[in-house]
């Protein structure tokens, strides 16, 4: 495992304790004796121990030290004769400037620590979410595919929300979904989900008894947890299938937001005819699992999301309106749209996201003629 290098310091942080210098040289001439602005640098070791390692700082604190000194006993520009380099309240501050640097040179140590944990704990999580969510092929039979996934914890870049696509004898089946909670428990699950929908979609027949063996796997995962944590591992999703043969795409919507149909027409919600249950919840609220049929021509694009993206807020608390924000877009090829989403999402959101956010485009590419037609035989 590559491990993620320790993020480099901005760049004011590491000029700030030359500004800082600057600035007490500056005005150290043109104040008063009896008002001496060198004791400042006593601060100096803790403005450096934000921008750099213990050795930097210790080097810093004995710099302070000798600048005092310096200044201590040269005459000002003022007229004055300071003169008291050994004087009780120079050789204190001399002191504290010791004392104080010792502590910026612990503090800047324990950062250096605290920052190589974070890189460690942040390339385990980019490892964990590259295995829990795999790349997906870009292209699959007549379909491509492009996803997105952005975390609201930077720190980590890990979450519940998933998706997947697979290429069957049944077409292109795909998969978003989104797991009830967060941390490690939401992932958990969201592995379980990932795991059981790979191994089943290329066998069940019918998108309705995809689901339904997604609701059994989920529930024998789920019969293994303790108390009440059962009845709360449950998970959202869409269940898509885009038949080779077909321009059509098939859907079964458990609780989840609905998908947008991108054509030429507009963009337009798939809202589920009748309601299908979560997945680990059929057994609570009952209820099978319905199939939607709609048209998907060669050239029509399809989103699916998760609520993170529609539960984006600006800084007036408004919704995320996506398919109004995505109907520019509808002209564009699959990656550049979700480019397009993503930037539209940071900047309504002020660069601030409150959750985590998955989506997958799936573009009907147009239909290729046999190898004899395009070469006019």
């Amino acid at each position: 495992m590559t491990q993620s290098p320790v993020p480099a310091q901005p760049l004011w942080l590491r000029w700030l304790p030359v500004f800082y210098v600057v600035v007490v040289l500056a005005v150290e001439p043109v104040t008063p004796a009896l008002w001496p602005v060198s004791f400042v640098l006593t601060a100096l070791p803790l403005v450096a121990a934000f921008g750099y390692g213990p050795g930097v700082v210790a080097a810093v604190t004995v710099f302070a030290i000798v600048l005092e000194g310096v200044l201590a006993g040269t005459p000002c520009c003022a007229g004055r004769t300071v003169g008291n380099l050994w004087d009780r309240h120079y050789v204190a501050n001399y002191i504290s400037t010791f004392l104080v640097g010792i502590l910026g040179t612990i503090l800047a140590a324990h950062r250096a620590r605290r920052e190589h944990t974070l890189a460690t704990v942040r390339s385990v999580a980019e490892t964990a979410q590259r295995v829990l969510l795999r790349p997906v092929p870009h292209r699959l039979g007549q379909v491509s595919v492009e996803t997105l996934y952005l975390s609201a914890a930077a720190e980590a870049q890990i979450g519940g929300d998933l998706y997947e696509a697979v290429a069957t004898a049944h077409g292109v089946r795909l998969l978003i979904g989104d797991v009830r909670g967060k941390g490690l428990v939401a992932v958990e699950t969201a592995a379980t989900m990932l795991g059981a929908f790979r191994e089943a979609a290329p066998d069940e027949p019918d998108l309705a008894a995809l689901a339904r063996r997604m609701e059994r796997s989920m529930s024998r995962y789920a019969a293994q947890l303790p108390g009440a944590e059962a009845a709360e591992r449950f998970v959202t999703a869409v269940f898509a299938e885009i038949p080779d043969d077909e321009h059509v795409v098939r859907l079964v919507n458990c609780g989840h937001p609905p998908p947008l149909l991108v054509s030429g027409s507009g963009v337009t919600e798939l809202e589920a005819t009748e309601p299908s249950p979560p997945i680990n919840l059929a057994g609570l609220l009952g209820g099978g699992y319905h199939v939607d049929v709609e048209p998907f021509r060669p050239g029509d694009k399809l989103l699916l999301y998760t609520d993170g993206v529609t539960e984006t807020r600006d800084p007036a608390g408004t919704f995320y309106p996506l398919a109004e924000r995505v109907r520019p877009w509808a002209g564009l090829q699959s990656g550049e749209l979700l480019k397009h989403l993503h930037m539209d999402l940071l900047a309504y959101s002020g660069g601030s996201l409150d959750d985590d956010l998955a989506a997958l485009a799936a573009h009907r590419l147009p239909n290729e003629p046999a190898p004899e037609q395009r070469h006019g035989a």
